[in-house]
């Protein structure tokens, strides 16, 4: 998260310090109060280099490309999701206030525009076998060299696929008895009943994110025309890294060295050092991630979570986001370790698909071209 003071702003802008205030005033530019001086305020970067860029319309084409590709402006149309006013929205319906009673087989259903009923994923039983990211890779790399592509294909017959790629990721990520609904399978193979609704709550929040970098993967993946499955195989590849759906890790990693030398000490250490807190902070929420507060809401957190989250918002002057919830959710209901992971992955698929089918029914393909910066040629 990067914030500019006045004289920042007015200097990328070029204009009056009464041209900045107007553009606050009409929502143009976020601000808030200097956590250093409060008679003062700062102002959110993105917000000013974008409108910036706007009004001198003397850069570059590449430039703006460029920059477009890093948490700049969408860089392809999708009538999915998208965060407008510090909110989530699925096909314009708030995903917080959707996520208090919504399963996540019905957010695939209006996600996927469908007008049938969604038919349950089927299940393997009760086996035995826990929640395991690894028969999620191996079975979607099973079908992506033998399913049919997507091109050409109409999006009934591409839903009705989505279903049953569903239904493969859910058997590797929430095995269980078919007539139960996802959150529920996944409560059930985790021996945890008590967390069922906070799991429930969870999937329908991270069921897509509009072009986040696992779904433009995917995106990328359906546009060359291939399965659907592959399209899944390439978002949840994508997902596993540390700066995506990775990001537990990091907040593990915090708490223990909270719970070794104390959660401010813990804290300054990470700032000391020059590296950013996990989970604090979210470029799309510069009031804070809407998807967390949905999350905390609903449960307590536990001790040393609550005493980190003090400390490391009022010392970054940002809030938590949705990785810190889930990371805090799966201690305090004795979550496996993996658990954040598995959630992600299972409520994802959901989007990945959703974006697969919008990307093969558009037939275009996605091809951005590079910005040569190697020797000269010759």
């Amino acid at each position: 998260m990067s914030w500019l003071t006045a004289e920042q702003a007015l200097n990328l802008l070029g204009t009056k310090s009464q041209t900045l205030y107007a553009n606050v005033s009409r929502g143009r530019i976020r601000a808030k109060p200097d956590p250093s001086d409060t008679r003062r305020s700062l102002y959110f970067t993105d917000d000013v280099k974008r409108l910036a860029a706007r009004n001198a319309g003397r850069r570059r084409t590449e430039a703006v490309a460029a920059d477009a590709i890093q948490w700049g402006d969408p860089v392809l149309p999708s009538a999915l999701s998208t965060v407008a006013q510090g909110r989530l929205f699925y096909r314009g319906q708030d995903a917080a206030k959707l996520a208090d009673h919504a399963t996540l087989e019905e957010i695939a259903l209006l996600l996927w525009d469908m007008r049938r009923p969604l038919r349950r994923p089927e299940g393997q039983g009760g086996n035995g076998r826990p929640p395991a990211l690894t028969a999620a890779f191996c079975a979607l790399a099973e079908r992506a060299s033998t399913d049919l592509p997507s091109l050409g294909r109409s999006l009934p017959a591409l839903q009705t696929e989505a279903e049953s790629v569903l239904g493969t990721v859910a058997n590797a990520l929430a095995p269980g008895l078919p007539h139960l609904p996802l959150h529920q399978r996944l409560a059930a193979a985790w021996n945890r009943p008590d967390a069922d609704e906070l799991i429930r709550r969870s999937l329908v929040l991270f069921a897509d994110h509009e072009l986040n970098a696992s779904t433009f993967t995917a995106r990328i993946t359906a546009s060359a025309g291939a399965t659907l499955s592959a399209a899944a195989l390439s978002g949840l590849s994508t997902l596993t890294g540390p700066l995506h759906g990775g990001a537990w890790q990091g907040v593990r990693s915090l708490i223990a060295r909270a719970a070794a030398i104390g959660a401010e000490e813990a804290v300054r250490s990470y700032l000391a050092e020059g590296r950013p807190i996990p989970a604090v902070g979210h470029p799309l929420y510069p009031d804070g991630d809407a998807r967390a507060r949905a999350l905390l809401a609903c449960f307590t957190l536990p001790p040393l979570f609550a005493e980190v989250r003090g400390v490391a918002e009022e010392l970054v002057g940002e809030r938590v986001n949705v990785d810190f919830a889930l990371t805090a959710m799966t201690s305090a209901y004795h979550l496996p370790q993996d658990a954040p992971l598995i959630m992600f992955a299972l409520a994802r698929t959901v989007g990945w698909l959703a974006h697969a089918m919008e990307q093969s029914t558009s037939g275009r393909l996605i091809r951005p071209r590079a910005r040569y910066v190697g020797p000269p040629v010759e």
